[in-house]
């Protein structure tokens, strides 16, 4: 069933009012693509924008890459992430570049402030602009570079769609996904490389195969193993200080990984039971793609009571005033 309009699934309550809501859907499907659970609009494509990054990270495992370049955990795990720009972030990724010859001028993702409030205060003080590898992204860049000059690719231009840097990871969207990408919807992402439509369903299928390696091949099987892996050895990696991506993971202990992307999407993959969850928030609010992403992995994700118990009360914290006085709850509603 399609919906004209999605369901609300969170919402804020103060007091006796309800004062906000958010409206979205979410899809749950196993590696085999049987839908477990959906609920709202789930064959519409949309932008996954980061949360798609385990997936444009296998090429830097597959190739050899990753291997030719001795790369760690830590490395894997940022190219997988959204970092927040601290001290740590960006000490692995100008030691990984120098690993291949190149430097953070070679990053092509343009400057923001860090995610970090602390480490973009630091900036402020010191007078300092930042600099392209204080984009949450330039971990994902780190990797598409490391790809190219392995397979002796020129670096300039990778953010283009013809580069084979893009290429490669069209070809892994398209296969892992099992979606017709000739006529999806391209966008360009934040950090400036092309971003593809998919529909929730096929990008549930996705992170349900990554988990487990079906149908995917075995050197492909192996990179999406390893970048899992590497994402529950080193969470910080993938986000940083205080970010409920990194919490949640820790959470998980291995059972799960979770990754977000701007305007309210938000991807899981739960590889024991071969399950794959993707959600995205109409209106983009990130507090509600956490709140409802908690309640699917603690509802569906095979966690213990206790496991579960804290994730809810990570993404669905209940409202303080200024006093420290509760005056609000987060809820999950509409399934």
């Amino acid at each position: 069933m399609l919906y004209t309009h999605n369901p609300i699934l969170v919402t804020l309550t103060r007091g006796a009012i309800t004062e906000s809501v958010h409206r979205g859907a979410f899809a749950l499907v196993d590696d085999s693509g049987k839908t477990r659970l959906a609920v709202g609009d789930v064959l519409r494509p949309i932008y996954p924008r980061s949360a798609v990054k385990p997936l444009q990270a296998l090429p830097l495992v597959e190739t050899g890459a990753a291997d030719h370049w001795h790369l760690g955990d830590a490395e894997l795990a940022v190219a997988c992430g959204s970092h927040s720009g601290e001290e740590r972030h960006l000490k692995v990724i100008r030691e990984w570049l120098a690993k291949v010859g190149l430097s953070e001028e070679n990053l092509e993702c343009g400057p923001h402030f860090p995610i970090s409030d602390i480490a973009a205060s630091r900036l402020r003080e010191n007078a300092a602009s930042p600099r392209r590898i204080h984009n949450n992204c330039s971990g994902k860049h780190a990797g598409l570079l490391s790809t190219a000059v392995y397979r002796a690719e020129l670096t300039r231009g990778y953010l283009h769609r013809e580069h084979p840097v893009q290429r490669r990871v069209g070809s892994v969207l398209s296969q892992v996904s099992s979606a017709e990408l000739v006529r999806a919807p391209i966008g360009v992402d934040g950090c400036g490389i092309p971003v593809i439509g998919l529909p929730l369903h096929a990008l549930a299928l996705s992170m349900a195969r990554f988990g487990t390696g079906s149908g995917l091949g075995a050197a492909r099987s192996r990179g999406a193993q390893r970048l899992y892996q590497a994402m529950v050895r080193e969470p910080f990696m993938v986000a940083g200080t205080g970010r409920w991506t990194t919490a949640a993971i820790e959470i998980g202990e291995g059972q799960f990984v979770v990754k977000t992307g701007a305007e309210g999407v938000c991807c899981a993959i739960v590889p024991s039971l071969g399950l794959g969850m993707a959600l995205k928030i109409d209106d983009g609010a990130a507090r509600a793609a956490e709140a409802l992403m908690s309640e699917l992995l603690a509802r569906f994700a095979g966690l213990e009571e206790h496991g579960a118990a804290k994730l809810l009360a990570l993404g669905q914290p209940t409202l303080y005033n200024a006093a420290g006085d509760a005056i609000g709850l987060t809820c999950v509603t509409g399934f």
